[in-house]
């Protein structure tokens, strides 16, 4: 009961009612997709584009620093004016690299996701830029989460509402083709759809997730938000269709019950959801592994 009377008393401000609302948004986002990279081995992307994501905030903190005059103008949701476009760019190139036979695909990642973390650090340390008074604290949170998850304005869970509303649509009205080109590309390209441009759309539609994720989970942990919800859902699940809804599922849940156990014992709100993603996966698997131990 006391645990209770205590969830009860934070939910009394706005701001934890917020971090929720953003959580389970993102959390729901970043599962529909993960059972498509899963099943493409496209799961490197999602760690390359996070990567990706820290060097192009990097970039916006410098931009507001250098323009400290138009700081009330530039805020944490301004930024990603900046952070959007360089991270679906950067989405855009992994995709087409990765088909270029002197850059294979992994040896595309490797370069451009190390290249924009390596990059995005050394722009934050250069003595040529004005340094923010805690630029290793906006270091950890931005790689690891912050507790800025609890300091949300209204116009932030708006923007992340629009920016999901928009990624579940897409999802819902391009399903049968994604479905396609999750499991025969060739068959979906023999068959008249083309396959490159979905190819192409789930790419951004990731980027989009990594960028709207960086303040639940930060950067570095953006990809097991992804998979982990996907991974857990096919240990006991077959059907795209059900392991889709299952994953979602197991997401939504896992991110809501990680938000409050942080709140509750204090801890870093992106690595609690992870821990929770990583306790689900383990259930799931013995719950598979009995489900198939049955079977036989």
């Amino acid at each position: 009961m006391e645990i209770f009377d205590t969830l009860a008393y934070y939910f009394q401000f706005p701001q934890v009612r917020y971090a929720l609302i953003v959580g389970v948004l993102v959390a729901l986002c970043a599962s529909l997709l993960g059972v498509t990279l899963v099943l493409k081995r496209f799961s490197f992307i999602g760690d390359g584009l996070s990567h990706v994501a820290f060097g192009a905030m990097a970039i916006a903190s410098i931009t507001g620093v250098l323009f400290s005059q138009l700081q009330p103008i530039i805020d944490s949701t301004n930024n990603m004016i900046i952070i959007m476009p360089i991270t679906v760019i950067s989405a855009v190139l992994l995709l087409r690299t990765g088909k270029n036979a002197k850059v294979k695909g992994d040896a595309s990642v490797a370069m451009i996701s190390v290249g924009a973390l390596a990059i995005g650090y050394l722009l934050m340390n250069l003595d040529v830029f004005p340094k923010s008074a805690n630029i290793s604290g906006d270091v950890c949170s931005t790689l690891f989460g912050s507790l800025s998850i609890l300091t949300l304005t209204p116009g932030e869970v708006w923007f992340c509402a629009i920016v999901s509303l928009i990624v579940v649509v897409v999802f819902i009205l391009f399903y049968n083709k994604i479905f396609c080109v999750t499991f025969d590309e060739d068959f979906a390209r023999a068959t008249g759809t083309k396959a490159g441009l979905y190819n192409l759309l789930i790419a951004i539609i990731i980027a989009v997730i990594i960028v709207i994720s960086m303040n639940l989970v930060g950067s570095l942990l953006i990809s097991a938000l992804v998979i982990f919800p996907a991974l857990s859902a096919m240990r006991v699940l077959k059907s795209f269709k059900a392991v889709t809804i299952c994953s979602a599922c197991i997401s939504v849940f896992c991110a809501a019950l990680g938000i409050l156990l942080s709140i509750l014992f204090s801890t870093p709100v992106g690595s609690t959801i992870v821990a929770v993603d990583i306790a689900a996966f383990i259930v799931f698997t013995i719950i598979g592994g009995v489900k198939g131990g049955f079977k036989r």
